[in-house]
């Protein structure tokens, strides 16, 4: 690691205790950083797992750990509404930040947060990470080749059959940064941004609350295990429920500006986080000469190329791409340790490619607050009704 001998080892302060939370610690301490505090809401939870890995402050206040522990980076992993006021903090002591997606709860405050970090001068970094997994690797390669010729549109489906009893928490609440824009579509936007390195243009869509309601559980701390504490018995008369706030299901349509396409690049985002899937979820590359589907929900499944030969071949990862991979076990995983790489390495004054900032996670934000208003209908019922009455209509 360049410069790792001659300059001082940075320190990384974590806040959160959960699957991200010690992922993130994990993937910044496996190139290089010393992990020197982790921060969480409930004491002996934070004591732990900072025991487990070894990190030396283990704490509940989050100012108090920034003066002791002195990090030269924060990264937040908790919850996305309660990201706010740890990075302002953060940003005011002087710290670089890697903030997992969302980055707030709403456009407002993450657009606060893009100016704060800019007027300091501290680097960002915005998790919205699946856009390294290899096969997405692969596309982006692919697509700048020309191998599906001039991009023309691209589709995006998943369908994740959540159960409805999963404990309610903060993702069913949009104050507490819940919702499948959140914690999908962030995912996905980025993927098709990053492949036809795409501006986006124009944005519209319409979300949907299929939930309602799910059962308040004590004893969740990890995002991760939350299917363990589903009630056995959704009928006990004692259960206690909460109100979802937020969607579970979105469609959206985006045009993406692209330095390789003469016209806006359609894309159609397709989620449903309640319902069955009845073949794979994919995403798909169009162009005029070609196509690249890639399996599963953030395409990082097999690659599938359709050429000139009028056939769909699944192509091997080449091994530039395959070498560069972090060698860890789980998708999630294996994009934090990429990005953390790139955002330390950036840090440290090497030449980095370009990554997600918190320009992106501002502008992803104000993007979900548009799509959450729902305002992109036409009402056409006076055609309906004009024809019913046998009368023209101008449109």
């Amino acid at each position: 690691m360049t410069g790792e001998n001659t300059k001082p080892r940075l320190k990384v302060l974590i806040a959160g205790t959960g699957f991200a939370g010690q992922g993130h610690a994990e993937a910044f301490r496996a190139y290089g950083a010393d992990i020197v505090g982790m921060v969480g809401r409930t004491a002996h939870v934070v004591e732990e797992v900072a025991g487990k890995m070894a990190i030396p402050h283990a704490g509940t206040d989050w100012q108090e750990a920034l003066e002791i522990c002195k990090p030269d980076i924060v990264s937040i992993a908790t919850p996305g509404g309660a990201h706010y006021v740890p990075i302002k903090q953060a940003i005011a002591a002087g710290c670089h930040v890697f903030v997992d997606k969302p980055m707030t709860e709403s456009a407002e405050t993450a657009v606060e947060l893009y100016r704060l970090a800019r007027e300091k001068g501290v680097k960002t970094a915005y998790s919205a990470s699946f856009r390294y997994t290899p096969s997405v690797l692969h596309a982006q390669k692919l697509v700048a080749e020309g191998a599906i010729g001039e991009p023309t549109e691209i589709e995006c489906i998943s369908h994740f059959n959540l159960e409805r009893e999963i404990p309610f928490g903060w993702s069913h609440r949009k104050e507490a940064g819940g919702g499948r824009l959140n914690n999908n579509f962030t995912h996905t936007l980025a993927i098709a941004s990053a492949v036809v390195g795409g501006r986006i243009l124009g944005i519209m869509g319409e979300v949907r609350d299929d939930l309602g309601r799910a059962p308040i559980v004590d004893g969740v701390h990890n995002f991760a295990t939350r299917r363990n504490f589903i009630p056995k018995d959704l009928d006990d008369p004692s259960l206690k429920w909460g109100e979802s706030n937020v969607e579970w299901s979105y469609t959206v349509l985006a045009r993406l500006g692209s330095d390789l396409a003469t016209k806006p690049v359609s894309v159609l985002f397709k989620h449903g986080g309640l319902v069955p899937r009845f073949h794979e979820d994919h995403i798909v590359f169009y162009g005029r000469e070609g196509a690249i589907y890639l399996k599963k929900h953030y395409g990082s499944g097999p690659l599938y190329l359709y050429g000139k030969d009028k056939t769909w071949a699944e192509l091997p990862l080449p091994p530039e791409i395959a070498a560069d991979v972090p060698d860890v076990k789980g998708e999630t995983e294996q994009c934090w340790h990429y990005l953390a790489r790139e955002f330390l390495k950036d840090i440290r004054g090497e030449a980095v490619a370009p990554y997600p900032t918190f320009r992106e996670g501002s502008q992803y934000q104000q993007i979900i607050d548009i799509i959450r208003q729902n305002n992109d209908w036409t009402d056409v019922t006076h055609l309906d009704e004009a024809l019913d009455e046998d009368r023209l209509v101008s449109v």
